[in-house]
């Protein structure tokens, strides 16, 4: 293909659930079901294209925008994506599985996989002639609209559950110069003031009940298989919070059946926090039904949501790749959180090392096998949340002005531990 050919998949709104094709551009529900939408792409112009025609492209987002449903002249980008797939050696021997790789979303421009959505949703946005954009959000969602509309140059709201948000995700909204408002409630309380602001049109709404922001989430994919020169690893492991995200990488997969460029799918595995797990209990019971958990709670912020708005497609993405969806303790998450740290030089935040964390209990449950191919999607940077790190490790070493006080403290750390 030359570079100067530009090919760009037709695509509309539909119903979820219906089927029913949606033209409004903000409705975020289906006016006929009240169903989820989600965008079908017609990807027969990419399917004359190839992988490798992609590829005089820098790796990121952007790369892959025959998949995606925003005209690339409207991007509203900060070089997203192009973050790195490491192969965690020492993780895998220490965890059982030796082929083990991890995904690491902490690198994007505001240091989680947020902004895949965000240049996808605020581009959208640009399409629309849309002013002001807003988000509900438990940290990062707001950090990352907040860079993006500043890129844009929109007027920003974030609403935020009270109380209950990183102080470095907070900083990042503040900093970008978004009107960051905190509401009295949780994560769903915060979302239902935003919505209702949406559909009074006063804001374009960038949750992920938006569908055009999974659309970018389906970048890591597509990353991860290009990365892979596209060998499809047997399971690819995530965190779930409001659940959009393993709904994109489900997506993904399927567009790249679609178009010929894989032939297998891999088994899609969610992994929640214990005190925060609708989509879990919902898999447990083999339904497709997520009751809503009142009262999450959980050390891992980015997925403290007790109604996640895409539940259901996260449960119809691990029923149909026959994935399993289970829970972690805060324990196991900070004990994973420092594993990963200590075997690679990798510093995730809390939410983003459930997958790991899920990862070491699926191994030891059998559920996982050790010759697996598996990839860990860690979604955010460890920086995001450095006073759960600071509460989780060891405090300074007081230590004398002189070289013998400094070899007896490197002894007495190097002995094994009893």
């Amino acid at each position: 293909m030359q570079e100067d050919l530009i090919v760009m998949a037709a695509h509309k709104v539909v119903c979820w659930e219906c089927g029913a094709e949606v033209t409004d551009p903000y409705a975020n529900l289906c006016p006929k079901c009240n169903g989820l939408l989600t965008v079908k792409m017609d990807l027969s112009a990419v399917s004359e294209i190839t992988p490798e025609d992609l590829r005089s492209k820098k790796l990121g987002v952007w790369r892959y925008a025959p998949f995606m449903p925003v005209d690339e002249a409207n991007k509203v980008s900060i070089q997203e994506g192009g973050t790195p797939l490491y192969k965690t050696e020492a993780l895998g021997e220490a965890l059982g599985v030796k082929d083990s790789f991890v995904k690491f979303e902490g690198l994007n421009p505001t240091g989680s996989f947020k902004d895949r959505g965000m240049t996808m949703g605020v581009s959208h946005a640009k399409e629309l002639g849309a002013k002001v954009v807003g988000c509900a959000s438990t940290g990062n969602t707001s950090a990352s609209l907040a860079a993006y509309a500043s890129k844009a140059g929109m007027q920003c709201a974030v609403f935020l559950p009270s109380g209950k948000v990183a102080m470095g995700k907070l900083a990042q909204a503040l900093f970008f110069g978004a009107n960051v408002l905190s509401v009295d409630g949780n994560f769903d309380d915060a979302l239902a003031l935003a919505r209702k602001m949406h559909d009074e049109r006063k804001l374009y709404l960038l949750n992920s009940i938006n569908p055009y922001r999974p659309e970018g989430q389906k970048s890591v994919l597509f990353e991860i298989i290009d990365q892979l020169d596209y060998e499809v690893p047997d399971r690819i492991i995530l965190p779930v919070g409001n659940a959009a995200n393993i709904w994109a990488v489900y997506k993904a997969c399927t567009e790249l059946m679609e178009v010929g460029w894989i032939k297998k799918m891999p088994k899609l595995t969610g992994i929640q926090a214990a005190g925060s797990c609708p989509v879990a209990t919902a898999f447990q019971d083999g339904s497709m039904d997520v009751i809503a958990e009142p009262n999450p709670e959980t050390i891992a912020t980015a997925i403290r949501i007790g109604n996640p708005i895409s539940g259901k497609k996260a449960l119809k993405a691990m029923y149909d790749t026959k994935g399993v969806c289970t829970t972690v303790t805060d324990e196991e998450i900070i004990q994973a959180q420092l594993l990963l740290g200590r075997t690679e030089g990798v510093c995730v935040e809390p939410a983003s090392a459930a997958s790991v964390a899920g990862l070491k209990k699926l191994r030891a449950q059998g559920i996982i096998e050790p010759d697996e191919k598996v990839v860990c999607i860690c979604t955010g940077n460890g920086l995001k949340d450095p006073d759960t790190i600071l509460n989780n490790v060891p405090k300074p070493i007081p230590c004398m002005n002189d070289v013998a006080d400094v070899e007896r403290i490197l002894k007495e750390a190097a002995a094994p531990k009893e």
